[in-house]
Order: structure tokens, then C-alpha cells, then sequence
């Protein structure tokens, strides 16, 4: 099997470390890192090192690490783990390695991936997914495992997991922590009705989540942002446990109070960020539903007045 890896940062690097590292020289397999600029250049030269929670260091290094897959032959497996804003490109730069038996999991933050993916490769097998971990690039070819359990949920949009068991099987064996779940959009949901709300308005406000938490204002602010997506999500037929506002205020509180979220990290060191991903996606929508959502809208207008 060949096993596509697109994005190295903190997500794809980690992953990717586990993945070459299992299977890496395998007669059976080929762990393929896809990965521009220096970074790039680092692994396919020293290899890939990951730095893991405990501090132990290890270094892979992939069967082929390249910045244009169209010449790797066919993909039996590509897991996407870009940025929102790279998506559209990362995927038609794999396009023509990608068949109809392809099996094609995305590991990005929104809730709105497997869609677009479909559109780009059509006839794949594409299968949503959301990670829950910490991790960053320390330096070109150096990822390191901040926090968080690491653990993936994956799967078809239609809830049919039966034909994808040997991709849980392939990840498990390289040490993922992944779920394949008939229930996939549940969790994406779920993971974006406090991704979402918390990366708006601590970047809005310049608040760490202890600060939110505890500001009047602020936190009032969270809570109707997230009023608003829940309304979103059941239109859309998400099946959201009835308590999910307080569920999602609750996972906050239990991050350092010092938290600050990836996209107010962005804003902050002048960054391309994921403010479509996580608001301007919420805003268009709820508009073309005919939801109300003035806090979203509030918050959109305020982050896109900034510059960044």
C-alpha cells in the first residue's frame, strides 16, 4: 500500500513519524511524505525527527519525500493534513495520482472538508476526519508532540465504515490512536462547536481562555457564537447532544488558563490564518439558511477590518 502524507507540520509531521516509521522500507508499503521549502529539504536529507510528549526524540525517514506527488505513481491512501486555505491546491496537486479505489482521509480543522474534497477528486473514497492533539514544527524537520491524546476519528459521510477497515488496521498498526466511526459528522461537529467559537473570540478580543472565561463580556460573546453554530449544525441534520453549548464551554475550561488558540497565534505573528475555516465558513452559511447570527457576523467583521 502506498501512503500519501500531504502537510508535515505539527499534525501531518507527527502522524507521518509514526506512519514511515512503521512502515518506511516495508516490502508491503510506502510511507510518501509530500512537503515543501526547507522543511522538505531537511527530511529528505536528515530525515524526520519527532520530539514526543515525554521528551524522547526519534528520527524517520519516509520511502520518498517530494513537492510534486503527480510522479509518485498511484496513492492507495492520501491523508490530508494542510491548512484550511491550502486545501483547494494540495488537492489538485495530488489529483492525478488519486483513483477511484483511493482512500482519502482529511485531518484538517472545519467541518466542511470532505465536501470539497469530494469535488476535487471525484470518484475517491473520501473520508472526513478531525484530530485532537497539540503539536507544532520546532524547526525545518523537528516536530514535536505538545499535548493532547493524539487520537483521530475517521470516516464516511454516508456511515458506512465496513470497507474501511484496513485503513484503521494500518494506522493502529503504526501506533495511531484511531477510531473509524459511523458517526463522523458528530464528531467533526463536535470539535468545531468549541474550535470554533474559542479561536474567534480570543482572537478578537486578544484574550488567552482563562481570560474569555472569566470576562463578562467576552464570554457572552462565546456563548451566543456558540448558540448560533448549534442552530447551524441542526439545520444541517446534526445529530448534537442537547447540552452542547455547555459541554463545548466546558472542554475550554479544561486547557491551561494561559491557552492561546492557533488562529490568534497566526494573527498575532502576522500569519495566514483560518479565519474562513473557522468563521467566514459559519457566517455564509447561517445566511444562506436564514439563521441569525450576529456574533459570528460581529466577530467576522471585526478579524477582517484587521488586515491580517
Amino acid at each position: 500500500m502506498r501512503i500519501v502524507i500531504i502537510g508535515l507540520g505539527g499534525v501531518g509531521g507527527f502522524f507521518g513519524a509514526l506512519l514511515a516509521g512503521r512502515y518506511a522500507s516495508d516490502p508491503e508499503h510506502e510511507a510518501i511524505f509530500v512537503c515543501r521549502g526547507t522543511h522538505g529539504e531537511v527530511i529528505r536529507e536528515k530525515g524526520l525527527t519527532l520530539i514526543t510528549i515525554d521528551g524522547e526524540t526519534f528520527s524517520v525517514k519516509p520511502d520518498v519525500v517530494t513537492d510534486d506527488p503527480a510522479g509518485i505513481g498511484k496513492a492507495d491512501m492520501v491523508i490530508f493534513a494542510v491548512k484550511g486555505y491550502d486545501l483547494q491546491q494540495a488537492a489538485l496537486s495530488v489529483a492525478p495520482v488519486v483513483k477511484e479505489d483511493t482512500v482519502v482521509i482529511s485531518l484538517l480543522n472545519g467541518v466542511n472538508n470532505a465536501a470539497l474534497l469530494s469535488e476535487l477528486l471525484p470518484g475517491a473514497k473520501i473520508l472526513n476526519g478531525c484530530v485532537y492533539i497539540s503539536s507544532r514544527m520546532e524547526e525545518p524537520g523537528v516536530v514535536r508532540h505538545v499535548g493532547g491524546p493524539a487520537k483521530i476519528f475517521f470516516g464516511p459521510e454516508d456511515g458506512k465504515i465496513d470497507p474501511y477497515g484496513l485503513a484503521e488496521k494500518i494506522l493502529r498498526d503504526a501506533g495511531i490512536n484511531a477510531e473509524l466511526t459511523d458517526r463522523i459528522e458528530l464528531e467533526v461537529w463536535r470539535k468545531f462547536m468549541f474550535m470554533s467559537p474559542f479561536a474567534g473570540v480570543t482572537t478578537l478580543k486578544g484574550e488567552t481562555f482563562g481570560e474569555v472565561l472569566a470576562s463578562g463580556g467576552s464570554f457572552e460573546l462565546l456563548k451566543g457564537m456558540m448558540e448560533e453554530l448549534e442552530q447551524l449544525g441542526r439545520f444541517k441534520g446534526v445529530d448534537l447532544p442537547s447540552d452542547i453549548v455547555s459541554l463545548s464551554i466546558e472542554t475550554g475550561r479544561k486547557f491551561p488558563p494561559e491557552t492561546k488558540s492557533s488562529m490568534q497565534l497566526d494573527f498575532e505573528k502576522g500569519k495566514r490564518n483560518e479565519l474562513e475555516t473557522f468563521i467566514g465558513y459559519v457566517v455564509r452559511e447561517c445566511r444562506e439558511a436564514g439563521i441569525e447570527a450576529p456574533d459570528y457576523t460581529k466577530t467576522y467583521e471585526g478579524l477582517s477590518s484587521s488586515g491580517n
